[in-house]
């Protein structure tokens, strides 16, 4: 359960003339015909991080990366940074990194930096705050606070993507436990150096959210899913994309996966990818996994092997695999798993 909730075609037939070899040679240029035979791989069933979620997450400088996240929702949240060359060994880069914010964070990989921005901070302890402090590095122990304060207001769980050498920032919500509607965002932001921020449109036509996914693909940026948590639960499964980060088109009022918060999204073979998630009413993780092409048109994987229902876990694409780490999967865990599909998939 999240910390927060009380528990939360068949194939056409072959021709007969065909000889065996004919046949498998089609088949394995069909990899679709079978997909339920697909699986991912246990890397590793604990890394060397304690059991978390709302961690940050990356690749860079050919490694997976680990930043802070949560564990108890009385307590400050881990400040630790780890890495991995390969996800079952796990090096502690530092155990205290300078930033504190790292419970729904977000980071990206730009101009050969890592970004570490905004985030929550002590649960719902007294001194309790949101973020909108901008930190790079480029070896994970040593951060450089690039602004104290961007143009966007302190926040938490907005959506984040790289897209024509500019940084972006899309929605968000200002206040966690405490907030009402009002405290989520629609607004989006870009930067090309982490310290100057402008606003490309204070209120997009998607509703404003947090608990989303962004991604770039076809040279556009696509946005999906999310909502609320508190005081009001509210979950979507809408799509949108841009060009400009300004100019917004609908791709579908609703996805064939169900409406989430807390998912993970990657981008892996030409495809936006849906990972896992939570939603209420009643409480449930998802532990499905969804691809496209567009946007619009949505395709469930089929895999005979999978990772236990989680959300809020780590998602990378990495050696040509999807990595994912970590995340609540009742209870909180410190699994890798991974998944490498056909080249001719």
């Amino acid at each position: 359960m999240k910390r927060k909730i009380k528990y939360p075609k068949r194939p056409g037939l072959l021709p007969v003339s065909l000889p065996i070899a004919a046949v498998l040679v089609f088949c394995h240029v069909h990899p679709s015909w079978g997909e339920d035979a697909i699986t991912w791989q246990l890397v590793t069933k604990q890394a060397g991080w304690s059991a978390r979620d709302s961690q940050g997450e990356l690749v860079f400088d050919n490694k997976l990366w680990i930043f802070g996240g949560w564990a108890s929702s009385f307590e400050a949240p881990p400040r630790d940074v780890w890495s991995s060359k390969d996800g079952v060994q796990w090096s502690l880069v530092t155990k205290k990194a300078a930033w504190i914010h790292s419970d729904l964070s977000m980071s990206l990989t730009f101009d050969n930096k890592m970004w570490f921005m905004g985030g929550w901070y002590n649960g719902r302890l007294p001194g309790h705050s949101a973020s909108n402090q901008v930190w790079s590095s480029t070896d994970g122990e040593r951060w450089v606070q690039d602004t104290d304060a961007a143009g966007w207001s302190p926040r938490i769980a907005a959506a984040v993507v790289t897209f024509k050498k500019k940084m972006w920032l899309l929605g968000g919500t200002e206040n966690y436990y405490f907030g009402d509607e009002k405290s989520l965002k629609n607004d989006v932001w870009f930067t090309a150096d982490g310290k100057t921020w402008e606003l490309a449109t204070d209120a997009a036509p998607w509703s404003p959210r947090a608990y989303h996914q962004a991604a770039v693909l076809n040279d556009r940026i696509y946005i999906f899913g999310g909502g609320n948590y508190v005081p009001e639960y509210k979950a979507t499964n809408d799509v949108w994309s841009s060009a400009d980060g300004k100019n917004w088109r609908r791709e579908t009022a609703a996805a064939a996966w169900h409406p989430r918060l807390w998912f993970s999204s990657v981008v892996y073979r030409e495809r936006i990818w849906v990972l896992g998630g939570w939603s209420n009413n009643p409480s449930k993780n998802w532990g499905d996994v969804w691809h496209s092409k567009n946007g619009k048109d949505w395709q469930k994987l089929q895999a005979s092997v999978t990772w236990k229902e989680r959300h809020e876990h780590s998602a990378f694409v990495f050696q040509d695999k999807i990595f994912v780490a970590g995340g609540h999967a009742r209870p909180l865990n410190s699994e890798v798993w991974s998944l490498q599909l056909p080249v001719d998939w």
